[in-house]
């Protein structure tokens, strides 16, 4: 059996979410949703999880204060600079350059983890998008069976979509 790209269109958001959990419930085929707008009734409706980048923003952070430890406590002892009789250890100043290291390791693991993550940059579009997903219209393109795309073409229609095209895998347009 050959696989069939169905791409629908909605008008707004609560219709495309609606859809996103019939497509679920239903368990029909694979789906990607494109959206103009953050939406977070979308986000729900796909079951999407909280993003991974806190967690390497909170690794680059832990890197930046160990780093700035051993920079500054490794000088302190390679140098043994005694300046007025002070101890060598002196934490003042050691915490200012463990907390600037700790905001430019962690803004730096952060750009790199989105960026990493969000599979930027890309070279080519996916596939059954439409320039108006980018503009004005939440999009949904499920790929499916043959046998399906009847059953998923007629559950787009009811969810509201304002426009079902149904497209070959081998011939897209």
């Amino acid at each position: 059996m050959s696989t069939i790209a169905i791409i629908s269109s909605f008008a707004d958001d609560t219709r495309c979410a609606q859809a996103i959990e019939e497509l679920r419930a239903a368990q029909v085929g694979n789906f990607n949703t494109f959206s103009p707008i953050p939406s977070h009734k979308i986000e729900h409706a796909i079951g999407r999880s909280k993003s991974p980048v806190r967690w390497l923003v909170l690794a680059g952070g832990i890197s930046g204060v160990l780093t700035g430890l051993a920079i500054t406590i490794g000088t302190t002892f390679e140098w043994h600079l005694n300046a007025g009789g002070r101890p060598l250890l002196s934490w003042p100043p050691f915490i200012v350059i463990c907390f600037e290291l700790m905001v430019l390791l962690g803004g730096i693991f952060g750009f790199f983890g989105v960026l990493m993550l969000s599979g930027v940059p890309t070279t080519v579009s996916a596939p059954g998008y439409d320039g108006r997903f980018g503009e004005d219209r939440f999009g949904i393109v499920v790929r499916c069976e043959e046998a399906q795309a009847a059953r998923v073409e007629s559950m787009l229609k009811e969810s509201g979509a304002e426009e079902v095209v149904r497209e070959d895998e081998a011939h897209p347009r």
